[in-house]
């Protein structure tokens, strides 16, 4: 299982942020300017390449924060 700080540098890496942003375990996600569609897709991939996770859309309605998401690498 991974930890918090090597998926927030996964997620950060995977979103591409324009403007670095700082990044905790209970950011939320609609807190991220740029959280959107993109970032999402590219959310996705990162589970998919990462951690060998098939996540959708849905499961990341379901999330919240930053931590949501870790729950899911697990």
């Amino acid at each position: 299982m991974p930890d918090i700080e090597t998926f927030i540098a996964n997620f950060q890496t995977a979103v591409d942020f324009q403007d670095p942003v700082e990044i905790r375990a209970d950011t939320r996600l609609t807190d991220l300017q740029e959280w959107d569609s993109l970032a999402a897709l590219a959310t996705i991939v990162m589970f998919d390449m990462e951690y060998g996770k098939a996540i959708t859309g849905h499961h990341l309605k379901a999330c919240a924060t930053i931590s949501d998401l870790f729950a899911l690498a697990a």
